[in-house]
């Protein structure tokens, strides 16, 4: 079937970032829509690594030490300053609007996401995230931090909302039989961005730095030029089906079984957050991040604290430890953290694989069941000084938060069909935004909290790790009462085909196929696609590793 328009007898060809460009021709290979869906991803979620400028940025000045402002200098007149450094607790304001945007963005402009298709969202998402590294390098040049929370935070978050969003539809439709699989491949490279971009970051700055200047604005302009290049490549590869195209021999689940949590039809994005449906996952998401997000934040102290000595083989408290032995449990706990982050990474693969066979329902409740056991759990295992077991806790928890993540994409796609899922799970990020505040708050004041009314730093946690657990029971609970979507919410067959028509979707006619096997000559291309992913990652990996073996010695 031909895309193009007839316009007095001369056919048009779709514009070449429309969603009519990019629909696949019988033969295409479905195998290579993952990688360009990790090419992006693996580049936006350097967001999560970015603290690896923090320390470096605070005496971009001072540059062998940080220059503090005056003391009567206000927080409006900080952001204007150029003569003093900047404090890490300003800077860490990027992170927070990181999230705040990315999830704001994701819920405005998802509609417009399946509307425009995936490579359009993703060249703006390159255009955002890209153009944004570059406007928080000329604040870190001109010493305006003001700069860089609009550059990397609003501009760069509208990005990384975009990005995150945009092959989730597009998945979903190419994988109907491998729907958590498929999404979990494409988070996971989300999940696994900071593990490239820390050390490659890392490295920039090693490079660049000299008596006169810390490196990092020349590292920003550098990783801006290696994202887009990769983030343009992945909007390119991308495609979509036909309306209506399935895998060669697949049956759809309604025809081999009756499992009322999927669904055949489709519910719109409007109506669709409406639905007591969308309230109660949007709880199930929230609670779930919550109780991650705040541990993965405080992994590093939280390790230090409650153990200490230990670490080292010794019984002696924190407090009682010299600068030398903070400097080795630093380094143990910095191995922690790194194996967290692998746990996460390959927890959203995972456990999203594993809800293929087991439904969403089911892999939520395993992580609402073991997640309240575990985190109940290791307050006694920290009394009791059993290091491995503590460090295996958390790598489940870190692996079941990831997978949070992977997973409710094909839930949402079950509840309430694909047609718009995409924006559905844009809206639904807002609950990230959400536990991004959540879960911080409760772990970070908790502690604070207890250490200010003497409590032992070992035992600080204790509340806050049991508090985390009944936010788990309330997740269990919510994810309980989820029920299939009521018949009054989905679309008739002509409000699905005027939403397809707005959307460019084309559907059968006489020409159209919609159902093939891959072209074999594509496997050298899928090959090479997924090495141009595979490679970094699998560096950031190995890099991941090293600095986890201390965790061994």
């Amino acid at each position: 079937m031909s895309t193009s328009t007839a316009l007095g007898g001369a056919a048009v060809q779709p514009a070449f970032l429309s969603k009519e460009r990019i629909i696949a021709k019988p033969g295409f290979n479905r195998w290579l829509v993952p990688p360009a869906a990790l090419a992006i991803h693996l580049c936006i979620g350097m967001a999560y690594g970015f603290s690896v400028f923090w320390l470096p940025l605070s005496k971009a000045i001072g540059v062998s030490a940080p220059v503090a402002c005056t003391p009567d200098m206000g927080f409006f007149a900080q952001m204007f300053a150029s003569t003093c450094d900047w404090q890490i607790s300003m800077l860490g304001w990027i992170y927070t609007l990181f999230f705040i945007f990315l999830g704001c963005s994701a819920a405005i402009w998802g509609g417009w996401l399946e509307h425009a298709g995936p490579r359009k969202a993703g060249v703006v998402s390159a255009l955002c995230w890209c153009g944004g590294l570059l406007i928080s390098a000329l604040g870190i040049y001109t010493h305006q931090i003001w700069l860089m929370w609009l550059g990397s935070g609003v501009i760069g978050g509208i990005g990384l909302g975009l990005g995150y969003i945009s092959p989730v539809s597009t998945l979903i439709k190419w994988f109907p039989d491998k729907r958590g699989m498929a999404t979990g491949m494409a988070i996971m490279g989300f999940g696994g961005g900071a593990m490239v971009g820390a050390p490659l970051a890392t490295a920039l700055m090693g490079h660049f730095a000299s008596a006169d200047g810390v490196g990092v604005w020349q590292s920003f302009v550098v990783m801006a030029v290696i994202y887009f290049i990769f983030m343009i490549g992945g909007a390119l590869g991308y495609r979509v089906p036909p309306t209506g195209w399935k895998p060669e021999g697949w049956t759809a689940p309604a025809a081999k079984a009756k499992n009322a949590m999927i669904t055949n039809r489709h519910v719109h994005v409007s109506v669709a957050w409406k639905t007591p449906q969308f309230r109660l996952v949007w709880l199930v998401l929230c609670l779930n991040v919550s109780a991650g997000i705040g541990i993965l934040g405080m992994a590093s102290p939280l390790l230090q604290e409650v153990f200490a000595g230990k670490l080292l083989g010794n019984d002696l408290t924190f407090s009682q430890l010299s600068a030398d032995q903070l400097k080795a449990i630093a380094a143990i706990a910095a191995g922690f953290t790194g194996l967290l982050s692998l746990f996460n990474i390959g927890g959203r693969f995972f456990w999203a694989s594993c809800s293929d066979y087991i439904g969403r329902k089911a892999t939520y409740f395993v992580f609402f069941a073991l997640g309240f056991v575990l985190y109940a759990s290791v307050p006694t295992l920290g009394h009791m000084g059993s290091i491995a077991l503590f460090v295996a806790a958390f790598c489940v928890v870190l692996s079941m938060y990831g997978g949070g993540f992977a997973t409710v994409p094909a839930y949402l796609a079950d509840l309430f069909g694909t047609q718009m899922v995409g924006a559905i799970h844009g809206r639904l990020l807002t609950a990230w935004a959400a536990a991004g505040v959540l879960g911080p708050v409760l772990v970070n004041y908790l502690r604070e909290y207890q250490l200010s009314h003497g409590v032992a730093r070992a035992d600080a946690y204790d509340i806050t790790l049991y508090i985390l657990a009944g936010l788990l029971v309330l997740g269990f609970i919510c994810n309980l009462m989820i029920r299939p979507v009521a018949d009054k919410y989905f679309m008739t067959d002509a409000e699905l085909a005027a939403e397809q028509a707005i959307g460019h979707d084309k559907g059968a006619d006489a020409t159209t196929s919609l159902e093939w096997k891959a072209s074999p000559g594509s496997k050298p291309l899928v090959i090479a696609a997924w090495l141009a992913v595979g490679i970094p990652l699998a560096w950031g990996v190995w890099i991941t590793l090293q600095k986890t073996a201390v965790l061994f010695h």
